[in-house]
């Protein structure tokens, strides 16, 4: 009789523990799927405001690009300012060694280069040129690797390379002189890129840190438009006054969603989002400004989209290759 007992009660106890197992490994799972939804929406967010900046800065037009570029910078760090202070990371500035510093001014000239470049596309119309510069970028940052880090190519990224190359030959025929908005643009930001990758701060802490680098020049220029009467947020109204104060949260908010992706979504996920931005940049230089396509600029743009469906599927395969090695191992 009590062995007969004591068999039931074996089974009872490990069928709550398999039961408890089993909810447990439930709920781990529908929390990484809810961890994952919510960084695939933050970073939807942040590349669908990237590929909105044609609408907003558009809105800026008779502003020269350099007084927008100055806003800009001074806003975003007012806010970012404000961010740090409420979540009580300012201390980190105070802590950075003078390596740092020097990697921040880098980083602070490269992304100051990037903005005031892809402004002065948007405010002359040459929103698609700036297109192709973002869609350009991913391979300048593995030619990057390439020259910098001696990291070895694959075959079908020498072959996305290779056709980049075609590619921007084709539309500087095209043009008669090279596209240089959308290299400067892909050049800046895969030194930014690159800078960041050595810096290793969080977001909010580097990109505060970058804008007390760069404030003091754009609060100079800033005071030398108003002493001149040059400038134009005190005399173009207050709605063209809060536009130009907008330029701060409208730079934050992609890279603090940005950043919260990042740490939720695999870099695979990452790679395939980031050709939004460019895309509905495009549609909109295309589609709404009407900008001048003509056959050796689609041809161009044909070229850079194959290299980018190549170098994709290689980072894709590459991804599952490591996934099933680390779980092998």
């Amino acid at each position: 009789m009590t062995a007969s007992n004591s068999a039931p009660a074996g089974d009872a106890t490990d069928n709550h523990a398999g039961a408890d197992s089993a909810g447990t490994d439930s709920a781990g799972a529908a929390s990484a799927a809810k961890s994952a939804a919510i960084g695939v929406a933050c970073g939807l967010g942040a590349y669908s405001i990237w590929g909105a900046f044609p609408v907003f800065f558009g809105l800026l037009r008779d502003t020269g690009p350099v007084e927008i570029l100055a806003h800009r910078v001074v806003w975003t760090l007012v806010l970012m300012l404000i961010v740090g202070a409420i979540a009580g990371r300012l201390g980190k500035l105070r802590r950075l060694d003078r390596r740092t510093w020097l990697l921040v001014c880098a980083a602070s000239t490269a992304i100051a280069v990037n903005w005031g470049t892809y402004i002065f596309a948007v405010v002359s119309n040459r929103v698609v040129e700036a297109a192709l510069g973002y869609f350009i970028n991913p391979l300048v940052s593995v030619l990057f690797g390439v020259v910098l880090f001696r990291e070895r190519l694959t075959k079908p990224q020498i072959a996305a390379l290779v056709l980049a190359v075609a590619a921007v030959v084709v539309i500087t025929i095209g043009y008669g002189h090279l596209p240089y908005i959308a290299l400067v643009l892909a050049l800046s930001f895969a030194l930014y890129g690159l800078v960041k990758k050595v810096v290793r701060l969080d977001a909010d802490t580097s990109l505060t840190a970058e804008g007390l680098v760069a404030s003091p020049l754009a609060i100079g220029y800033l005071v030398f438009l108003a002493m001149t009467g040059a400038g134009t947020f005190f005399s173009e109204g207050p709605g063209h006054a809060a536009l130009l104060m907008a330029t701060g949260p409208v730079t934050a908010l992609p890279l603090l969603l940005f950043a919260v992706a990042a740490q939720r979504v695999p870099l695979s996920t990452m790679g395939m989002l980031q050709y939004l931005t460019p895309a509905l940049q495009m549609v909109w230089g295309v589609l709404v400004l009407q900008e001048d396509m003509p056959a050796s600029r689609w041809v161009g743009f044909g070229l850079i989209w194959i290299a980018l469906a190549i170098f994709t599927a290689d980072a894709l395969a590459r991804a599952r290759r490591r996934k099933a090695v680390g779980t092998t191992a």
